[in-house]
């Protein structure tokens, strides 16, 4: 295992639909990952549980593996605040807790939440300047480590390296993660995560793959066509392809290892279903299999 992993795994999950589930379901659903092996829980911040009790809640189920709030809106918490929690989540649970911040999204930032939403990177920096110099968490305790950046664009990969462990990148061809391994150098972790729908027969899975690639688009349109994939709107075959996993575990974890081999540190998989109300807990045992360890 790469010592940029710090602890994380090769392989993890990204537990999307969470917030879909009552909170002893989602007990239940994390216990069963880490039992399956997995290295690693994710979970983003949107509108549903709060991102530290989430985290408390995931971390208190199991004994072992690590919990990562993987898209913590640095709108929904100040720094101060977000360091506290932050810290009193590394006392209660040593060397558990990954804490993943993102820059939020306009609409989310100053619709929901009433504030101004300014450019990413300047902001991200400023809440990084004050999450170090946070005055308040348990006795004894200091500014932690445990921080990656959720990060697409150059510029907050490049802040990704320089602040924090590295980055997790969600949602994006196997093409990118050799250009983020780039921005990042040798030093800094790259966790992405793998947009994936699981079933034995291909064919099956094309109408919830292409649904699921349409749903990743708006924020990625840019990014795509730096890529060479021409016109993203027209979410041809081969497009849906690059961001969306999908067939029989094999074939998943194939593009498990792709990521790994353009240097990815670890791969979280995003197991896309038609019931995203119902924990996949046997998908994720199918392809627990057959991922590299």
């Amino acid at each position: 295992m790469s010592a940029r992993t710090h602890g994380l795994g090769r392989v993890g999950i990204w537990a999307g639909d969470f917030d879909r589930l009552a909170a002893a379901d989602v007990r239940a659903a994390a216990a069963a990952i880490e039992d399956l092996g997995y290295g690693t829980l994710w979970f983003p911040e949107t509108t549903g549980r709060e991102a530290m009790a989430q985290a408390a809640i995931l971390l208190a189920a199991t004994p072992r593996i690590t919990v990562a709030a993987g898209m913590t809106d640095i709108y929904a918490r100040d720094p101060v605040t977000a360091a506290s929690a932050q810290r009193t989540l590394d006392e209660a649970f040593p060397g558990r807790f990954l804490l993943g911040l993102w820059e939020s999204h306009p609409s989310l930032a100053e619709d929901i939440r009433g504030h101004r939403f300014d450019p990413p990177p300047a902001t991200m920096r400023s809440y990084l300047d004050a999450l170090d110099t946070a005055p308040f968490g348990p006795p004894g305790t200091a500014a932690s480590p445990h921080r990656v950046l959720a990060a697409l664009d150059p510029g907050m990969l490049a802040l990704a390296a320089e602040r924090a462990w590295g980055a997790t990148v969600l949602g994006m061809p196997v093409e990118y993660t050799r250009n983020a391994r780039t921005v990042l150098g040798d030093d800094g972790l790259l966790a992405v995560t793998q947009l994936c729908v699981l079933t034995d027969h291909r064919a099956d899975t094309a109408d919830l793959a292409r649904t699921t690639a349409a749903a990743a688009l708006p924020n990625r349109r840019a990014l795509l066509r730096g890529l060479g994939y021409g016109t993203p709107d027209a979410l041809g075959e081969r497009l849906v392809d690059a961001l969306v996993a999908h067939g029989g575990a094999e074939d998943i974890a194939r593009r498990v290892q792709e990521h790994l081999d353009a240097g990815a540190d670890h791969v979280s998989l995003h197991l896309v279903t038609a019931a995203p109300e119902v924990p996949p807990v046997r998908q994720w045992g199918q392809l627990a299999v057959h991922l590299p360890g």
